[in-house]
């Protein structure tokens, strides 16, 4: 039986699990975080995902088995691996087989594309008709999020630039990868995972299954965690080793395309906990307050938490609704921005510690965590109310309408200001970790 804590927790990541994309389409973003870094400006060569697989089975083979013992010590409730999915190198393999029993040694969804393609910089010219690629082609999902994607083929033997292949990825695992993963998914994959029942959302919403692969509780009081544990069942840090280290074997194997491939992908989950709407259960609500709201809801008296889960998930998105439109806005008119010029910011940088296995944990989901308070209350006293402090009000199904730069065009510039500082801050912080992470990437590299 849940506890009342329990009872509550799971209501409002309910309510905010189907908006578990943290910065809308990432690719955009991380090609302004860096482009202004010589070392991605090389070019690679594409190579499909089966050819790496074949020419490094063993290598990958004995990777996976040190990423499992690593994992049992250093993510909390860790689920091991089941005996049956463990990699096991065989030269007789067929390339289809190798590749399926690749991605459930990884315990990612077997629908998962890793099609070749790249997202387009959208500050760069005008992308080439014959190139483009169906969603469905690079997009598991059965309708994306975003209808503006842009995907390009590209083809084995072809020259593309590391910049290109690093950014397209950081947006990739909200492709389908960590979807229908739990015992209570509908999916096979699910069933023989072994990741056990879903820890919060509904698991019969798709999209909502990802959440706990894109989110991650770690600063909570420890009254949440005594009385709610399943909220260490998060696991955004198992995805950054697991593709941290295909990456180095990647690179000290020959094989850059798909170091920078690895690497995008870890980025993502990186990038995910910059947002305060990941790192933190109810980012404004004290643990007190989050229990006192349930314990009205245990004794029939359900509306004040109904109505947080309302406002949760409202500001969730609105964040990520107004974040996206100035990234977009800036590139459709080639108008240099305070969020561009953020992004390029470096100055900041030296100022963090060395990446290590508890940088994600330590410092970057952190750092979110405590900006949450900070931004709840920045889009509360910036947005329109309805939009932020409305629970009759549904961002969700209204966003497709909402202009939220020509509304916000209407108030007082110092007011909007500083929800755009806000934002620029988190911003901010996205392109200091994306760079810490490709500089750690270089750094464990063979020398040349």
């Amino acid at each position: 039986m849940r506890t009342a804590s329990y009872a509550l927790i799971f209501a409002a990541l309910t309510g905010c699990a189907s908006s578990a994309l943290a910065w809308s389409n990432h690719a955009m973003v991380s090609y302004r975080a860096l482009e202004r870094m010589p070392e991605l400006s090389v070019q690679v060569t594409v190579e499909p995902l089966e050819a790496f697989l074949k020419n490094e089975d063993k290598a990958i083979e004995a990777l996976l088995k040190d990423d499992e013992d690593w994992a049992s010590k250093a993510v909390d409730t860790y689920p091991p691996l089941p005996a049956a999915l463990v990699y096991r190198a065989d030269a007789a393999k067929s390339d289809a087989q190798r590749r399926k029993d690749f991605l459930a040694a990884l315990r990612v969804s077997p629908e998962s594309r890793l099609a070749l393609y790249v997202q387009p910089d959208p500050w760069g010219p005008a992308p080439d008709p014959a190139r483009l690629l169906a969603p469905t082609k690079v997009n598991a999902l059965d309708k994306s999020e975003e209808a503006s994607h842009v995907f390009l083929r590209i083809d084995p033997g072809e020259m593309v630039s590391a910049l290109a292949v690093l950014a397209s990825a950081s947006d990739e695992p909200d492709y389908g990868m960590d979807l229908n993963l739990w015992s209570d998914s509908n999916s096979e994959a699910g069933k023989t995972y072994g990741f056990g029942p879903i820890p919060f959302g509904n698991p019969t919403l798709s999209f909502a299954t990802q959440a706990p692969f894109h989110m991650g509780f770690f600063h909570e009081p420890a009254i949440l965690y005594k009385a709610a544990p399943f909220l260490k069942r998060t696991y955004p840090l198992l995805r950054v080793h697991q593709y941290t280290s295909l990456a180095r074997l990647a690179f000290d194997t020959g094989h850059p395309y798909w170091g920078w491939r690895f690497t995008g992908l870890a980025m993502h989950y990186v990038q995910d906990l910059t947002q305060p709407y990941h790192a933190s259960v109810s980012p404004g609500n004290s643990a007190v307050r989050l229990i006192g709201i349930n314990a009205l809801a245990m004794v029939g008296l359900p509306k004040w938490k109904n109505d947080m889960i309302v406002l949760l998930s409202n500001r969730h998105l609105a964040l990520e609704n107004y974040e996206s439109a100035l990234i977009r806005s800036a590139a459709k008119t080639r108008t240099p921005s305070v969020l561009g010029a953020t992004l390029h910011d470096t100055s900041l940088d030296p100022n963090y510690p060395a990446w290590t296995d508890r940088y994600v944990r330590d410092v970057v989901s952190k750092e979110a965590y405590d900006a949450g308070t900070a931004t709840d209350h920045s889009l509360v006293k910036t947005l329109p109310a309805r939009y932020v402090s409305d629970p009759s009000f549904d961002f969700g199904v209204q966003s497709a309408k909402i202009d939220l730069i020509q509304e916000l065009a209407a108030i007082d510039p110092a007011q909007r200001a500083h929800l755009d500082t806000t934002i620029a801050d988190l911003l901010g912080h996205f392109g200091v970790h994306s760079r810490a992470l490709v500089r750690t990437m270089l750094d464990g590299r063979p020398a040349k």
